[in-house]
């Protein structure tokens, strides 16, 4: 699973004292666990698309906090967070390029936005931008 990964790397950064690698992997970790109890609790298992929508809300999180340490004029702040959302950007599935979305939409029977919409969350979820495949749903 996408967490014994995680777990293994962290491991790693401990014994190379990365602490920027460190503060990510702990992060990320909690937010798993968490989810983790909350999902237990509805009598469900995690799966690595779970683990996946954590990281990729955790980089969305980090690029404003990135922008915040920018304005400030924090340059090291700024360059820490934008290591920790290129080593956690590592365990994101490859995302669906603008053709192969295009691909899918042309593909299905039903090329109404909530139709495409709900297919895409449905079978894609985690490997697509949904705002991109709006806007190309829409285009």
């Amino acid at each position: 699973m996408l967490i014994d990964e995680i777990k293994k790397d962290n491991v790693q950064a401990m014994k190379d004292h990365d602490s920027v690698a460190r503060a990510i992997f702990g992060v990320v970790m909690n937010k798993v666990l968490l989810n983790s109890i909350e999902l237990k609790k509805d009598g469900k298992e995690q799966a690595d698309s779970d683990v996946v929508q954590i990281i990729q809300k955790t980089i969305k999180e980090l690029k404003e906090e990135r922008e915040n340490y920018i304005k400030v004029k924090n340059e090291t702040e700024a360059e820490n967070i934008a290591k920790q959302i290129e080593i956690i950007s590592k365990y994101l599935p490859k995302m669906m390029t603008e053709d192969e979305i295009k691909s899918v939409i042309n593909s299905l029977e039903d090329k109404s936005i909530p139709s495409v919409m709900k297919h895409f969350k449905a079978n894609y979820a985690g490997k697509v931008d949904m705002s991109l495949v709006s806007k190309i749903a829409r285009g």
